[in-house]
């Protein structure tokens, strides 16, 4: 397949800008996504019992008397627009690529302009391996962007921010383009009163520093009991330094992708000090919390934020993390249900009836119990928001569900009757239906 030969690449692919030793797992998920194609294409719908990626999915028990049968057919939409985010520029071009391919699409990709280099690349090893007329790339800076998303695609995927994605939507809405949007919001961490608190800290931390925290399905915040805090707290300290003994010279360590988002994310925490916040900055001993230069951030805690800082406010995107402390659970959960619904939830805490209880009392893209970030990676599960947090979802048959057309088709017999039902005149059939209707 010509995408293995692009994602095989990846001595060549590996700078995205942010000189960081992460960039490896851009490349194995995508990689996997394709590798693993034919095996999907097998697989047993959910919903209905069909193949899902049969072309022609005929219900046997969707016949009348012999005279007529019934049948869905999945076709392809036509040419889908892709608009590929810079926090991951391999994966999150290629994920969606494997559902629009599979379903018989072609495609036209236009990379994020803040990673030129990965997008040049790509551009150039996508013509040695695609004909032009199944997949090709469009660079270009934000107008360019902006014109893409007004070209009379027949669907256009876009993953990115929020506010972004109203002008994407409003753009493609000029030409009753069907929208596909994978956007982010400030998805919660819910502690219970019975979770392991260390072992939440320590996946909470796992994915705020990774790719230092520029990933839509992030941890925004953590709503706990008082209790936990502190515990909370010193492990998310003791995890860091155990993690990285270095942040500044650590390729591990992701950079900011630009000094405007660097910036930002420094005055959401000088917004945090000035109104009263506490914020404690998890760099080793001897390091800078953070250099501009390089835009390295250390990975950052703010306890008591209130809801007027722009901290608890605006989607973070970056490794702070504010720590809000809950009287109960059900607090918690009227906190989330009172603000835009998230891309993703996370909870903590053993007991299953919980569990069930608080995903039924919150509404969000997905739900992770004990545990983060998990369900990108579960190519069998829908990835996507709701709401605020995106419209629509991929990943696996879901992919395929989402770039394909359902087509209905009945086959009538020469003896089928159905029709004459609708000839007049048509006393006789409204007396039946006053019949059925008073209970005759």
């Amino acid at each position: 397949m010509n995408v293995l030969f692009v994602l095989t690449s990846h001595d060549r692919l590996g700078d995205t800008g942010q000189k960081t030793g992460f960039w490896l797992e851009e490349f194995a998920a995508p990689y996997y996504v394709f590798k693993d194609a034919g095996a999907q294409l097998t697989l047993v719908s959910p919903l209905g019992g069909q193949p899902p990626l049969d072309p022609k999915s005929e219900d046997p028990a969707s016949q009348t008397a012999d005279t007529e049968r019934f049948r869905t057919d999945a076709e392809p939409l036509g040419v889908v627009g892709i608009i590929s985010p810079w926090n991951f520029p391999i994966n999150l071009a290629f994920s969606p690529l494997a559902g629009i391919l599979a379903a018989g699409n072609r495609a036209m990709l236009k990379p994020s302009e803040l990673t030129p280099r990965t997008a040049e690349l790509l551009a150039k090893l996508i013509r040695q391996y695609f004909d032009p007329l199944e997949l090709t790339t469009i660079l270009g800076d934000a107008d360019i962007g902006a014109a893409f998303s007004a070209q009379a695609f027949d669907h256009l995927m876009f993953t990115g921010s929020t506010n972004v994605g109203r002008h994407v939507m409003r753009a493609a809405s000029e030409n009753l383009v069907p929208v596909t949007l994978e956007l982010g919001g400030k998805s919660p961490v819910v502690l219970d009163a019975d979770a392991d608190v260390k072992t939440a800290a320590e996946r909470v931390l796992t994915v705020k520093t990774f790719n230092a925290g520029q990933i839509c399905i992030s941890p925004d915040y953590v709503l706990l009991p008082e209790n936990a805090r502190d515990v909370f707290v010193e492990r998310a300290r003791s995890f860091v330094t155990e993690t990285f003994p270095t942040l500044q010279d650590n390729p591990d360590y992701t950079a900011i992708i630009s000094d405007r988002h660097f910036e930002r994310l420094q005055g959401l925490l000088a917004d945090a000090r000035a109104k009263g916040a506490t914020v404690i900055e998890l760099q080793p001993e001897g390091e800078a919390n953070s250099v501009a230069g390089n835009r390295k951030m250390a990975p950052t805690l703010v306890l008591n934020p209130t809801d007027e800082m722009s901290v608890m406010q605006e989607e973070i995107f970056g490794p702070i993390l504010p720590i809000k402390t809950c009287r109960t659970t059900q607090e918690a959960v009227d906190y989330i249900n009172a603000h835009p619904r998230p891309l993703a939830a996370y909870y903590f805490g053993n007991r299953p009836e919980q569990q069930k209880w608080f995903g039924e009392q919150t509404t969000s893209g997905a739900l992770v119990i004990n545990d983060v970030m998990t369900h990108a990676s579960v190519e069998s599960v829908p990835f996507g928001g709701i709401g605020a947090s995106g419209i629509g979802a991929y990943h696996g048959i879901y992919g395929f569900r989402r770039f394909s057309h359902a087509k209905a088709v009945v086959v009538q017999s020469a003896s089928g009757e159905f029709n004459l039902r609708l000839r007049a005149p048509y006393a006789a059939g409204q007396a039946q239906i006053e019949a059925l209707l008073a209970g005759n």
